[in-house]
């Protein structure tokens, strides 16, 4: 006989819904707002675009440019192209239901639902693929735009442009390419939720507690990581000295 859920699981679910989708979409609006006024990598990786941008107006030879930016596109092509295997994945395990179910039951700590909860949470999985292919997909166009533009850049010593102009160039072409990595960074941050989703099939508490790792982890890495710290490094004078006498 199926499980019949009770109001308090009823209410537990909905309320790990509702954490996920307060953590996802309250982190996304804190670090946005964040970087703004704060070092993070999303703030400094624009400056170092921007930085691009400027040497790539004087330089002849944009070939190397051109390859970097058709890396940046393949690496989201790559996921856009993984989360749809990811999507007929699920649409298969949303067909058997079922035996999914009876496969969980031998985990510890799983608690038992019924099977139109177990096939809510296959959707929102569903849903969170979703969007993760849309952001990709579209992040993906922006750096096809962003080769236009370094298609379309003007070259050293072209008379008709001034150099205004050239830096209202180089700043559009940093901005596009933040644009699409802005992109790219939303859709890794559902493939995370989408990974903490799953252990919401074990138990609700524990989703909820992973959930809120989840934006940890983010947090950590977008504005106290290693990698942040090594982009900001300004070497002071006394090591320049230093590494002079050696």
């Amino acid at each position: 006989m199926p499980a019949i859920p009770s109001a308090d699981d009823i209410w537990l679910n909905l309320f790990a819904f509702l954490w996920l989708m307060l953590c996802w979409v309250g982190y996304t609006r804190y670090a946005d707002y964040k970087a703004k006024n704060t070092a993070c990598l999303a703030s400094i990786l624009h400056l170092y675009r921007l930085d691009w941008m400027n040497r790539l107006l004087l330089r002849d030879q944009r070939i190397a440019d051109a390859s970097v930016v058709g890396n940046l596109e393949r690496n989201t092509a790559f996921f856009a192209s993984s989360t749809l295997l990811i999507l007929a994945g699920l649409l298969a395990v949303l067909g058997a239901t079922d035996r999914a179910q009876s496969l969980l039951q031998d985990l510890p700590f799983v608690t038992t639902v019924s099977r139109e909860v177990s096939e809510l949470k296959l959707l929102v999985l569903l849903a969170i693929f979703v969007y993760a292919f849309f952001t990709f997909s579209w992040g993906m166009r922006q750096y096809n735009f962003a080769s236009v533009l370094v298609g379309s850049a003007p070259i050293v010593g072209e008379k008709n442009v001034t150099e205004a102009e050239r830096k209202a160039y180089a700043e559009r072409g940093a901005r596009v390419l933040s644009m699409a990595a802005h992109e790219f960074n939303l859709g890794l941050r559902a493939f995370y939720f989408a990974l903490a989703t799953l252990s919401w099939f074990i138990n609700p508490w524990i989703f909820i507690l992973v959930t809120t790792g989840v934006v940890g982890v983010l947090y950590r890495r977008e504005f106290h990581s290693d990698v942040l710290r090594a982009m900001l490094y300004t070497p002071t004078p006394q090591t320049d000295n230093n590494k002079e006498s050696v």
